[in-house]
């Protein structure tokens, strides 16, 4: 059986490699998770399929989340990004990889030009929940293949409120390229159910082709039903380890 090769990079401050390496080689994938400092010097990427920007807080979140992170992917590797996205490889970003990849410029155009942004949440705090997340079923790509129109993830950030002017927001619905949403108990969805103010309820994004997908949601904290806190009162399907398994599945 074919096992795609996944590179995950990290950098100090990132705290959620382990658990996102275990979600891939659990999926199928053989992966390595490689500091940035490492990757620099990298001559390119195209013997991997998968590249993957983990959660946690890169340097800090000192300048902003991600911010740093993201200057050192467009000093560093934009062009060996460019060939690998070229030659058809997927991209995924969670949380502060989400961060980096909007920063960064990789989405939602893979141009390298920043239109999007996630910012401080409403709430001026870190929030840290469950949430109820509806799945774009027009959305693109293979990254929510297999999903029910209604999933639940956990969300830890300080800086998850999605934003863009209003000219972005309209490419980026008229080309289905939002692939979540929070979800609320009433029509209108407002504070706690979206957890930090997103435009248009926005909590995961993909770019024109599907193949580079960034979300606030942690996947990678839900690969097993009984890490969802009512598993034994309802029968909650791991969610989370479905977005692992399509990226695998896609190679394999």
């Amino acid at each position: 059986m074919i096992k795609p090769n996944v590179l995950i990079f990290r950098a100090a401050g990132t705290n959620c490699d382990r658990e996102t390496e275990f979600a891939f080689e659990e999926a199928g994938a053989k992966v390595e998770t490689r500091h940035i400092n490492f990757i620099k010097n990298k001559k390119s990427f195209l013997s991997y399929q998968i590249i993957c920007i983990p959660g946690g807080f890169s340097y800090g979140d000192d300048l902003g989340a991600g911010k740093i992170l993201s200057l050192e992917i467009n000093l560093w590797l934009k062009d060996r990004l460019k060939k690998f996205i070229q030659k058809g490889g997927l991209i995924l970003g969670i949380c502060n990889g989400f961060q980096v990849l909007a920063r960064s410029g990789i989405l939602p155009d893979l141009d390298f030009k920043q239109k999007v942004s996630l910012i401080q949440n409403d709430s001026k705090r870190f929030e840290a929940r469950w949430v109820q997340l509806a799945v774009n079923s027009a959305g693109k790509g293979i990254w929510l293949k297999n999903l029910p129109k209604k999933i639940y993830l956990p969300v830890a950030h300080a800086e998850g409120k999605f934003y863009c002017d209003s000219k972005t927001l309209a490419v980026i619905k008229k080309n289905n390229q939002f692939a979540l949403s929070y979800m609320g108990r009433e029509s209108k969805v407002a504070y706690p159910d979206n957890p930090n103010g997103s435009l248009a309820g926005i909590a995961g994004l993909t770019d024109k082709t599907g193949k580079v997908f960034g979300l606030m949601p942690h996947p990678e904290r839900f690969i097993f039903t009984h890490q969802h806190p009512c598993w034994l009162k309802r029968n909650i399907p791991a969610y989370g380890f479905n977005f692992f398994q399509n990226a695998v599945n896609y190679f394999k």
